[in-house]
């Protein structure tokens, strides 16, 4: 039986919110989340991983355009249906200008917005390759960085298919790298992609394949339940970046799926066999890197054009014009359909 589609309605009439909510949930078999704040709307979209989102324009703090706007700058392909009581051609202009897939007048007959909704759900869930399932993705790193240089790509297109992300880094940087700066700059980053950071404070020295650093990722398995793990890969010059893979693998046995991506510090022995494009997904990554600006001459791995060079040099191994290299520890084979983000390859 196909999983239920899963819809967030944002508004800030009760009455409103409680007729869509009911009939979506009676007539359409929907899982219904509604949100009364629009500001809020963003989080609960990311956790909830709705396959719509209807949204009415008229909001206090933050109008159904602008939320519009900023759910398309997370999430590309979500469908979202605008609806309204006023009708004005400044409105409807305004809808169709942020890509508004679909434009309802207030009061909106049942039989409708049943339709609207159903119709949109079906296509999204189409486009995702059919099964509607949404994956948990963590991803452990040491350094601030490491995940957005090894993973960048690939996490931004799991966000843009819908999946949760949540980013561990275990250490805040040295002290002669500024990590104070480190710490706002690995929250700016996991911002831009929507993503859950959980930022740890471990020295370096004291990274290990157990105690605080076992304890620290095992936490945020248990806090997410991932089904899919990125670490580092075992073929690593750094320690503590082997230390990390060893404890991922010891606290993620339950996660039916886990990769080992390269970080600038990968040994020539780093021997991917899986390639996922990222092919409309490197601005975001580039983004992502361009946080990390401490100590930034130090570290010329960030150089955009050498991060670019590096995506399309793996490209020519399939996958994409640009692509991110994985070691695959275990894969788990998909139940009906690939698990994959957006047009990435990941799961094929």
């Amino acid at each position: 039986m196909a999983e239920a589609y899963r819809v967030v309605v944002v508004e800030d009439d009760a009455d409103v919110a409680f007729y869509t909510k009911t009939v979506l949930e009676k007539r359409g078999g929907c899982e219904v989340v509604t949100v009364a704040d629009p500001s809020l709307a963003r989080a609960v979209i990311a956790d909830f991983g709705p396959d719509v989102v209807v949204t009415d324009i008229e909001m206090p703090g933050l109008n159904g355009l602008e939320l519009m706007a900023q759910i398309r700058a997370d999430q590309p392909g979500i469908p979202i249906v605008v609806m309204t009581a006023h009708i004005s051609v400044d409105y409807a202009v305004g809808a169709l200008n942020g890509q508004a897939d679909e434009f309802l007048i207030k009061p909106i007959s049942a039989a409708d917005l049943v339709a609207a909704v159903m119709r949109l759900a079906a296509d999204s869930r189409a486009n995702r390759g059919g099964s509607g399932t949404r994956q948990s993705v963590l991803a452990v790193g040491v350094h601030p960085d490491d995940v957005e240089i090894g993973v960048g790509g690939i996490l931004a297109a799991h966000r843009a298919a819908g999946d949760t992300v949540t980013i561990v880094t275990l250490t805040r940087g040295n002290s002669s790298e500024g990590a104070t700066n480190h710490h706002s700059e690995s929250v700016a980053a996991a911002e831009l992609i929507g993503a859950r950071l959980f930022l740890e404070d471990i020295a370096e020295t004291d990274v290990s394949a157990g105690g605080s650093t076992a304890e620290a990722i095992a936490h945020a398995i248990s806090e997410v339940s991932p089904t899919i793990v990125y670490t580092h890969s075992s073929h690593d010059e750094s320690r503590a970046n082997r230390a990390a893979n060893e404890a991922t693998l010891a606290v993620a046995a339950s996660v039916p799926t886990v990769f080992a991506y390269q970080s600038p510090s990968s040994s020539v022995d780093f021997r991917p066999s899986k390639f996922v494009s990222i092919d409309g997904h490197t601005d975001t990554k580039l983004t992502l890197v361009a946080h990390f600006t401490s100590q930034a001459d130090l570290h010329t791995y960030r150089d955009p054009e050498l991060v670019l060079a590096t995506a399309r040099y793996w490209g020519r191994f399939g996958g994409g014009t640009s692509v991110e290299p994985l070691e695959v520890v275990r894969e788990a084979a998909p139940a009906s359909a690939p698990a994959e983000p957006a047009a990435a390859t990941l799961g094929a």
